[in-house]
């Protein structure tokens, strides 16, 4: 890290400082977690519920995430979600609701103005990940940005990313490893870009849920295995990610979004002990 770098490092502590969060136990990562697409508000809330009693029962920092529209659906018939304005709206009531930071993905220039004041973290999509225009204007909202590293970005190319937001004056950064394409339909996690990204003083998303999906892999729709999601967020945790990123959702079978890579929300607990054993392990050595 060269000495710019170092002046506009944003560390995990920053991060948790900035959010208001209680940093229960800094050996834990800090955990982003919900459902893919606002279905209802009944079923945010009740994610929103299940994953601020968990990270009290088991003292981790949580963000409460969803998206009001998935704007790169494969299908033209998939579900997008609710939209920006019902979909602030309903985001909104969730965080005053429960006192959670929250984080969702912006498309378009025109949404940024309304989400601005209830959003923690915007976070740019990985196939947007390169469009300057709206990069700088997340940027210019002085919130949180998180960058999803694009599946066709090697590690060390995110360093033109990272200037972009840090051009507008903005040094609070995120950047997501979620899988680079591997032949078709296929994503493929090099754990090496942990490691690579770290370097460039920002915390470092591992998004275990979008790693194993296989992107348009069922035809009209992606598909995925969530049965390597627990063991692919141990390896990020054993390398040092300050960050895991989950989606999760009651019976994913029948979640209108990731269906096939999304955990079950009954299932998160034990794989959270697992991770964290590994994370506290890796702290003290």
């Amino acid at each position: 890290m060269n000495r710019t770098e170092k002046e506009n490092e944003f560390t995990k502590n920053d991060l948790i400082e900035h959010l208001g969060l209680k940093n229960f136990n800094n050996a834990y990562p800090l955990i982003i977690a919900g459902p893919c697409v606002i279905e209802s508000f009944e079923l945010v809330d009740s994610c929103a519920s299940f994953l601020k009693s968990l990270s009290e029962d088991m003292c981790f920092n949580l963000v409460f995430k969803a998206s009001y529209d998935k704007a790169n659906r494969t299908s033209i018939d998939s579900f997008r979600g609710p939209g920006v304005d019902k979909g602030i709206e309903i985001l909104a009531e969730i965080k005053n609701k429960y006192n959670l930071p929250i984080l969702t993905d912006v498309h378009r220039i025109s949404e940024i103005e309304k989400l601005k004041n209830t959003v923690d973290i915007i976070q740019i999509p990985a196939f947007l990940s390169r469009q300057t225009d709206l990069i700088v204007e997340s940027a210019k909202t002085d919130r949180i940005i998180n960058i999803k590293k694009g599946q066709f970005l090697a590690p060390w190319d995110i360093a033109n990313v990272i200037d972009k937001i840090r051009s507008t004056g903005n040094n609070k950064i995120l950047i997501t490893e979620r899988g680079v394409s591997f032949g078709y339909n296929n994503l493929v996690v090099d754990f090496r870009s942990i490691i690579i990204m770290k370097e460039f003083g920002v915390p470092v998303v591992y998004d275990a849920t979008h790693s194993v999906q296989l992107p348009g892999g069922s035809g009209s729709c992606s598909g995925g295995d969530r049965k390597y999601v627990i063991p692919l967020a141990k390896a990020a945790a054993a390398l040092g990610s300050d960050v895991l990123f989950f989606e999760v959702h009651p019976n994913p079978p029948e979640a209108k979004s990731d269906s096939a890579n999304s955990l079950y929300l009954s299932s998160l607990k034990d794989g959270l002990k697992s991770i964290f054993a590994i994370a506290a392990v890796e702290d003290n050595i």
